[in-house]
């Protein structure tokens, strides 16, 4: 496969999180490919709700819209859950892989029934709409929230305890491969692993070894139908014209 460029967008606007979030990526990419993080210039240092989850999207998609460096060949969304991806496919040319489509996805194709870990309780819902509206949620067992909001994954161990605790629940729950609901999460899935005897699927890491094949095998996004390309003037945002009012 030819070298590939991958970009990567953090959902916040928290530079820890997209360094760990391609470090994450980085780890999983194959020879060749090279992963950059992009960070959004507004919107929430965390997305926690349907608020931020709302804000987050347009960020995002504004990152990408004014996006001027080096050319792209595939787009990862690194927001479990959150809304635009539907919105980032009508917008750019590429192929763009969210984490929550491609950790379910790859979940199935390793057992019948999964469960995702996931930060608050409050994330939950959203995730199953997600879930939903990606055509995987009839395989979910179970979402699953550990009680820590996105910034208090920095503490190892109280993160490694709460998503074990979260993921025996799962489990419970008739989870047969766990997924974790977050990103920039690397390193939970050997903890999870020993101690449950189970598949654990890394959003990142999954969507990015799909790209990757999207990529080699020359697919992109389907312009027939509800993806079809936007209109340039619906790619141009900005101050209403007060002669239109």
């Amino acid at each position: 496969m030819r070298n590939v460029r991958i970009v990567v967008t953090n959902c916040n606007t928290t530079q820890e999180m997209t360094e760990e979030i391609v470090r994450g990526a980085r780890a999983a990419a194959g020879p060749g490919t090279a992963v950059l993080g992009l960070t959004p210039a507004w919107g929430p240092e965390s997305a926690e709700s349907w608020l931020d989850s709302y804000l987050s999207a347009a960020a995002v998609i504004d990152t990408l819209r004014t996006y001027d460096g080096p050319p792209y060949d595939a787009v990862v969304m690194a927001g479990f859950g959150e809304h635009g991806r539907e919105g980032v496919r009508e917008l750019v040319d590429v192929p763009v892989v969210d984490i929550t489509e491609a950790a379910a996805h790859l979940a199935c194709l390793l057992g019948r029934r999964y469960g995702v870990v996931t930060t608050l309780e409050r994330s939950c819902g959203q995730i199953e709409d997600s879930l939903e509206l990606a055509g995987v949620a009839r395989n979910c067992a179970a979402v699953i929230g550990t009680g820590l909001g996105v910034l208090d994954l920095g503490d190892p161990d109280r993160t490694r305890a709460a998503f074990l605790a979260a993921a025996e629940r799962a489990r419970d729950a008739g989870a047969e491969v766990l997924v974790l609901g977050c990103a920039g999460m690397t390193g939970l899935q050997r903890t999870l692993t020993d101690r449950l005897d189970l598949p654990v699927v890394d959003g990142v890491a999954a969507a990015v070894k799909l790209a990757e094949t999207l990529v080699a095998l020359g697919l992109r996004t389907s312009r027939a139908g509800s993806l079809a390309k936007p209109e340039p003037k619906r790619r141009t945002w900005g101050a209403t014209d007060p002669a239109r009012v």
